[in-house]
């Protein structure tokens, strides 16, 4: 969809996704490996009561679901930029599932524009775990 066709307020809800407990340790272990989430015995005796997911691999995990249904969809060009804000743990069996919300549009060239989109993640109680801005650079209508 092109820039000029997406409207801010458009909602997106993704699918849901379980967090595996061995993907999670894999994860951690190869690209956050803190010890409160790849050491049992140690995220036992946090205030976390035991491991938690990285929060990249939340955000991740979350993404992957929302890429497939990208409101630019062919005409996303490329990412610009994202911020993840981590609000609450996420552990291993947990359900998470993303609200991604259009909240700006710019117009940049002829040629794309930047399109905001803010995508909220909660988990199977509808705590929310995570939220994040992300912004995309967006194809333009070409000109006829």
């Amino acid at each position: 969809m092109y820039l000029e066709d997406i409207m801010i307020g458009t909602e997106l809800e993704t699918e849901s996704v379980v967090i595996n407990k061995d993907e999670m340790l894999d994860f951690a272990r190869k690209y956050n490996p803190v010890k409160i989430h790849t050491d049992e015995e140690y995220a036992r005796g946090s205030r976390f009561g035991g491991l938690i997911a990285a929060g990249m691999m939340s955000f991740l995990s979350v993404w992957a679901q929302y890429v497939p249904a990208d409101f630019a969809g062919d005409e996303l060009v490329a990412g610009k930029s994202t911020s993840v804000e981590w609000l609450r743990p996420v552990y291993a069996g947990d359900t998470l599932r993303g609200v991604a919300t259009v909240t700006g549009l710019a117009f940049r060239n002829e040629h794309n524009g930047i399109m905001t989109i803010n995508i909220d993640v909660y988990n199977q109680n509808d705590f929310k775990v995570l939220t994040s801005v992300v912004e995309s650079i967006v194809k333009r209508r070409p000109r006829a």
